[in-house]
């Protein structure tokens, strides 16, 4: 067990001073009653270490508040936890359902900007984090001498004549835990090959968010996606204060992995001594983007792996698109985790700076 509010105990110790594991951790399940909420189900999570999240199986169990010892993580949009029978697909009108949040799953069959692909009219970020789930399962209790929680369950896209993907997606942590992992499965139930694209929105705002803070990443090379980002090209680790009217900047990453084969970044708050990282494999997650949107009210950066690189039409066009075979599978796999303190954040550069020192010649420039 890790550490618990400064002291190492073991699970015999712990239950001789507790009535309930409640007194210590939580995972609990209810619903929202009021506005656009009304209805929408909540799965509130609580690890003991200070960090504390919210799933929404009726939001594709996407994670939406986070918190750790009273430092909130994520930016949240003025949307709220939206219930997902407003969400329109239509152009843009995924911004509307969009809470922001701690992980916003965009997919299954299409993400990124809006499209017109072999004559379908897609939108904004696709559907699947507007889907509710099935099969939704809470569990918790000792696994030797770890107390784990987890969320799961199945969210299904399809359509008549179209496609049939089944996301099986766990959300798990565990007593004392300073992190998140999400395990997704998505299997193709259909008779018919599928696009696959994914894109693991992950959303990060004041105050781990500042002037003070970076982006912290073993990037070997920087891809502006138009002008705009391209004139501050050489910005994209550092933040400034919100800004009136500001416009999004973003930035395709060429990532090195370190010899596992994991990436490992993140953005920290020197001033604060915090900050949130993200641990994934390459070879799950081939691409990284960075959204970096300093509006004021709009003040966020995301931090973004993901197999896409742009919408369907363009990936299908370059020869790049991903398709799932009938019966076929895909896995991901992505923690989220925080940063506590300097010795934390000294280890953390010390990792993607290792990570860096691995590039060889024939890496790209």
């Amino acid at each position: 067990m890790d550490d618990l509010f400064g002291t190492s105990i073991e699970k015999s110790q712990l239950l001789m001073r507790i009535g309930d594991m409640s007194q210590v951790c939580g995972i609990r399940r209810m619903m929202y009653t009021e506005g656009k909420s009304a209805g929408v189900h909540v799965v509130e999570v609580s690890t003991g270490s200070g960090l504390e999240f919210t799933v929404l199986p009726s939001r594709g169990l996407d994670v939406s508040s986070a918190v750790y010892r009273g430092v909130p993580l994520a930016w949240r949009s003025p949307v709220g936890d939206a219930s997902p029978f407003l969400f329109r697909p239509d152009g843009n009108e995924w911004l509307r359902s969009f809470f922001g949040g701690l992980l916003t799953t965009c997919g299954m069959t299409y993400a990124s900007h809006p499209c017109e692909d072999e004559g379908e009219k897609l939108g904004l970020h696709g559907r699947v984090s507007n889907i509710p789930a099935e099969d939704v399962g809470i569990e918790r209790g000792w696994h030797g001498h770890d107390y784990r929680m987890k969320v799961s369950g199945k969210v299904r896209e399809a359509k008549m004549f179209g496609e049939n993907l089944v996301l099986t997606r766990i959300v798990e942590t565990s007593l004392g835990a300073r992190n998140i992992t999400i395990r997704d499965r998505i299997e193709n139930c259909g008779f018919r090959p599928s696009p696959l694209m994914m894109l693991y929105h992950v959303n990060i705002g004041w105050p781990v968010v500042s002037e003070e803070s970076r982006l912290l990443s073993p990037t070997l090379r920087v891809i502006p996606a138009d002008d705009r980002a391209r004139s501050e090209s050489d910005l994209w680790p550092s933040f400034i204060p919100p800004q009136r009217e500001y416009e999004e900047r973003v930035y395709f990453h060429d990532l090195q992995p370190d010899t596992e084969g994991v990436i490992l970044l993140g953005i920290v708050n020197p001033q604060l001594e915090i900050g949130v990282y993200l641990r994934y494999l390459h070879r799950e997650f081939p691409h990284f983007v960075e959204w970096k949107m300093m509006g004021e009210g709009e003040y966020v950066v995301g931090i973004e792996p993901g197999n896409i690189t742009g919408n369907r039409a363009a990936m299908r066009k370059d020869g790049t698109l991903e398709f799932l075979d009938p019966g076929a599978e895909r896995r991901f796999t992505l923690e989220i985790g925080v940063i506590d303190g300097m010795g934390d954040i000294t280890t953390f550069t010390r990792s993607v700076e290792e990570s860096l020192a691995r590039r060889t010649d024939d890496t790209p420039n």
